[in-house]
């Protein structure tokens, strides 16, 4: 039994293939990225802190328009208010963070963490459809938890990207 398990259960920390040099030794290698530094694939704790940032700053901002329910319990509870104040803060997220991927490879939660998005075929902009499809692929959660020995998720995998460090 362990000889068909060590094919494809490695243990922690290692990449499959790594032990018999038939795979990459670090995330991104296949794709021509750096082990360490500027230019490496983005750790999953860079990416979190991005995402739950660009999330903290929508909240805040929406909370400046439509006032969150945080002090009517009864009506929180009853679910009767609180809906606005949601999809104020989603639209925000999309407006903030979906344009600035598409023009300058980060949003604001990446710019803070150090990272950024880029095209695997060179290009200088994500684009707009990238960005979008990002988005809803981010916004559904279990896509970007999906991530390869490139550390790349489903939703970098579907639009041809990876997410690499800044400094």
């Amino acid at each position: 039994m362990a000889r068909w398990t060590g094919t494809w259960l490695s243990g922690p920390g290692t990449l499959p293939g790594a032990a018999d040099g038939t795979g990459p030794r670090w995330p991104g290698e296949r794709l021509g990225l750096p082990e360490r530094g500027v230019g490496a694939v983005a750790g999953g704790g860079r990416r979190v802190a991005g995402l739950l940032l660009d999330w903290l700053a929508a909240g805040l901002i929406a909370s400046l328009f439509v006032p969150p329910p945080l002090y009517d319990v009864a009506a929180a509870q009853a679910q009767t208010v609180g809906y606005e104040y949601q999809v104020a803060a989603v639209l925000l997220w999309f407006v903030l963070t979906v344009p600035s991927a598409a023009l300058f490879g980060f949003t604001p939660g990446m710019a803070a963490a150090g990272i950024r998005v880029g095209r695997l075929d060179g290009a200088s902009r994500v684009g707009a459809w990238r960005a979008v499809v990002r988005w809803v692929l981010t916004f559904l959660l279990i896509p970007p938890a999906i991530r390869n020995v490139d550390g790349r998720g489903l939703h970098d995998r579907t639009t041809d990207t990876v997410v690499v460090r800044m400094r």
